[in-house]
């Protein structure tokens, strides 16, 4: 029986710390299936955190810190397309330019609120029915909003972009531009739509670390997560579905190494630390090299400015 406990606290724990990865994860499909590369999702992420720990010290409103952390990443999400689609700036280097912006700027907003609690209670979907089912019942049962919101979230995002024809429309861009745009489909209007959507999911990925997983304001309390979100992203093949898996591993590892650390192994906490970053790096090797011979399934025009003909 402790054994069952134990896993399933650590299932419990896996999805509550993937919550937030697998948002930006899901955010990150929709901006590079449109075609563009977006590399600020650290700095994204930040924003949307210190954008809803201080509406929410000075509200008190749940709703209107996730309406905020919405707003302040899809901001920079505008920003992102307006320097890549429009001005055709580089794609790298506008992502890695607003990631040094958002971390330096979530710093100086958040001194009024570092280190203060912040008293939110996120709630949680009671459904008391799948209780009697065995292990997963005790993991379904009493799991917060934001994790459910992330797993519906995911079957939307899947049935978006490979059952309807606006999903359709966002994959040809994403691959071919030119034979979009002479196909009517207007190449700009969906990349600055699907950007700035994208940049609004790190946002709620942010959120969610203060309000949920951590409440209270720490500058870089993301923690490097932004980046293995990029990283996973290659890892899930641009598909939503296989994203939930990545965040679920990533979350796991990390509850694991946090309750290692309560185990006192005498392992370093530096190393435990460490886990879920190794981990990723070797399946990310691991999937290059299963795949080298294989063609590549990211989306054909990945990074590409795309300028229209004179016609």
């Amino acid at each position: 029986m402790a054994r069952v406990d134990f896993y399933s606290n650590l299932i419990i724990a896996a999805l509550s710390s993937g919550a937030p990865l697998l948002f930006a994860v899901l955010g990150g499909i929709l901006c590079e299936r449109s075609g563009v590369i977006f590399l600020g999702t650290e700095g994204t992420m930040l924003i949307g955190a210190v954008a809803a720990g201080l509406a929410f010290h000075h509200t008190g409103s749940l709703g209107l810190s996730v309406l905020a952390s919405v707003l302040a990443a899809g901001g920079i999400g505008l920003l992102h397309a307006f320097l890549v689609v429009t001005l055709r700036a580089n794609q790298i280097v506008s992502g890695l330019s607003l990631t040094l912006f958002g971390t330096g700027l979530s710093a100086y907003l958040g001194k009024p609120i570092a280190g203060v609690p912040l008293p939110v209670s996120v709630p949680k979907l009671e459904l008391g029915w799948l209780e009697p089912i065995p292990f997963a019942g005790r993991i379904l049962a009493h799991m917060d909003i934001f994790v459910w919101c992330g797993i519906a979230l995911v079957a939307v995002l899947y049935a978006y972009m490979y059952k309807t024809s606006w999903g359709l429309h966002l994959r040809a861009v994403g691959d071919s531009p030119a034979t979009s745009d002479v196909m009517g489909i207007s190449v700009v209007r969906t990349r600055y739509a699907h950007v700035a959507a994208g940049a609004m999911l790190m946002g709620v990925a942010g959120c969610y670390l203060i309000m949920a997983y951590s409440p209270n304001w720490i500058e870089g309390m993301t923690a490097g997560r932004g980046w293995i979100a990029i990283a996973l992203i290659i890892l899930a093949g641009w598909n939503p579905l296989y994203a939930l898996g990545g965040a679920c591993l990533f979350g796991g590892l990390d509850a694991l190494g946090f309750r290692m650390q309560l185990t006192d192994s005498g392992i370093p906490s530096y190393f435990l630390k460490m886990i879920p970053y190794v981990v990723t790096i070797l399946v990310l090797i691991l999937a290059g090299w299963r795949n080298r011979n294989k063609p590549s399934i990211e989306p054909k025009a990945l990074g590409v400015p795309y300028v229209r003909e004179q016609r």
